[in-house]
């Protein structure tokens, strides 16, 4: 009798998903839904993953928005680096970290999304405090950005405000805000767009 030999297979099984793809889908149907709207369904069906695969690769539902809450943060972080750029005039500056918040802003399979931040992380801060926490970093850190911009455009004498450059930052923020949730709230481009315009004119003008 001849003896088969044992044939060994490899340990685990091999990823049958793309880490990157399945968090941008996910962060599609958080994006839509909410973080409460988004069912474990939701998000099966849009990462093309069941829900032991969807656990094992970022854990339950919690975990898994948080990673996409950070990593839309950090995406927010560098468009802004880039945007901000030192080397143009202030307002200018400024006209294009509006633009490309509006690009953002309009996209969406399902219409207008407004800002992910905002839209998902406000709702549940309230309850959550671990999502209060992202949140309110998010805004201290895009404040903190727009104010060392002021700040360089009054040192170089380009700006003349009797304002601080911290509380200009806020405006700033505010502005982007009121785009966010208009532009979720079916505003056209053309309007986003003239309401940036007016808050960049309105910011460079303040003495």
């Amino acid at each position: 009798m001849v003896q088969k030999k044992s044939v060994r297979r490899p340990r685990g099984r091999p990823r049958a998903y793309d880490p990157d793809q399945a968090l941008a889908q996910a962060t599609a149907a958080f994006w839509d839904a909410g973080y409460s709207g988004a069912s474990l369904e939701d998000l099966t069906a849009a990462t093309g993953m069941n829900k032991p695969s969807l656990y094992g690769a970022f854990g339950n539902k919690h975990a898994l928005y948080m990673t996409v809450l950070e990593q839309y943060r950090a995406m927010g972080r560098e468009a802004m680096r880039e945007a901000l750029s030192y080397e143009l005039p202030l307002a200018d500056a400024l006209r294009r970290v509006y633009a490309r918040a509006i690009e953002i802003y309009t996209a969406g399979g399902r219409g207008a999304r407004g800002c992910f931040l905002i839209g998902t992380a406000a709702t549940e801060s309230v309850l959550d405090p671990k999502i209060r926490r992202v949140f309110a970093d998010g805004l201290h850190e895009l404040d903190a950005q727009l104010e060392a911009r002021f700040t360089h455009a009054m040192e170089r004498g380009e700006l003349q405000s009797g304002i601080g450059a911290g509380d200009l930052a806020r405006v700033a923020c505010g502005i982007m805000n009121s785009l966010a949730l208009r532009a979720r709230a079916g505003d056209s481009r053309r309007v986003l767009e003239a309401t940036a315009e007016a808050g960049v004119r309105l910011l460079c003008s303040l003495g």
